[in-house]
Order: C-alpha cells, then structure tokens, then sequence
C-alpha cells in the first residue's frame, strides 16, 4: 500500500453500528449489489423501506447491461416508486438502504424524492481504493452528507455499517 492509502486509511470515517431492522434492510441492499455484479454491472443494490417496514422498491445497479450512466441502483430503485401514489409524507417517512455511499447524482434524487432517512453499506472513500486511479472509474469527490446538508428538509444519514459485508461485492471487481 502507498502512503497516500496509509494516510486515507487513518482518516476513514468510523463504521455505525445498526439495530436489527437496519442491518435486515442494508444487507437486502447487499444481496442486491452481488446480483448486479453477477449481471456486469458494477456491485450495487438499494431497498426503500416504509416507516412501517414495508419495502416499497429494490433495484441493483444496471448501467453496464442498459448503457444508461444514470442507472444506478439507487435512481433505479426511485424509479420504480413512480406511479406507486406515495405521498411526501409517506416518502419523509421512508428509509432507502444503499449497499454504497450514494454518489451525488444519487443523493440529488433522494433529496428530490423527499425519502427522508438514508443507511449505507461502504463508504465513497473506501470505494476509492476499490476503484484505484483510473479516469474512467472516477467519481465527483463529493460526500452524500454536504448534498443532504443543503437540503431545506431533512435528511438523516447512517454509515457507513457493515464494510465487511459491503465491501464483499467489490474485491476484484474494479480491476483493470
């Protein structure tokens, strides 16, 4: 390891510990993310849960298999919440588990959509090292919380939880 991902390691953010009802979800979201990556796709998922439990939307990332940069789990999984008649207030109430830190297109939707919790698997930094320093699998270097941060309404955001598990789905997938 270099020493720019010796200096990255030392300021990782801390992994949150979650209840039963939150790690359920989250891995739901994880077993997502390892059926994306079966598929081609790059290894995310997402599950968007009810305040009263009920999974309203699951999706796993398919930009690979549809050619659609957009397609991430999370844009497919409020996707999918179109035309179900859900009210503001239902989706406030609402939980979306992502098995990785949302990018900030992601995070734009979830401010969009009004979902007012979010719980995620594996960090963006940690996802870098995953990716290394290829131009093609670079992202906007932008955390989830400075997009929630700006939201007038807000926003709770737990994670990132369970890296092992998380993590998991990227060993060897963003190889070279």
């Amino acid at each position: 390891m270099n020493s720019s991902n010796s200096n990255l390691h030392s300021t990782l953010p801390e992994e949150a510990t979650l209840d039963e009802r939150d790690g359920r979800y989250l891995r739901k979201a994880i077993v997502w993310s390892h059926a994306a990556r079966r598929r081609g796709n790059r290894p995310f998922g997402s599950v968007i849960v009810s305040a009263a439990g009920e999974v309203l939307a699951e999706a796993a990332n398919s930009n690979t298999e549809t050619g659609d940069c957009t397609a991430h789990a999370e844009m497919n999984a409020l996707r999918a919440l179109a035309g179900r008649g859900l009210t503001r207030d239902e989706l406030a109430g609402a939980t979306i588990y992502a098995s990785g830190e949302p990018c900030v297109m992601c995070a734009g939707a979830i401010f969009w959509s009004n979902i007012g919790r979010v719980v995620f698997g594996i960090d963006a930094e940690r996802l870098r090292v995953f990716r290394g320093e290829r131009q093609d699998q670079r992202d906007a270097e932008l955390s989830c919380r400075d997009v929630f941060r700006a939201s007038p309404h807000p926003i709770e955001c737990i994670g990132p939880a369970l890296l092992d598990e998380a993590s998991a789905a990227h060993d060897g997938a963003w190889a070279s």
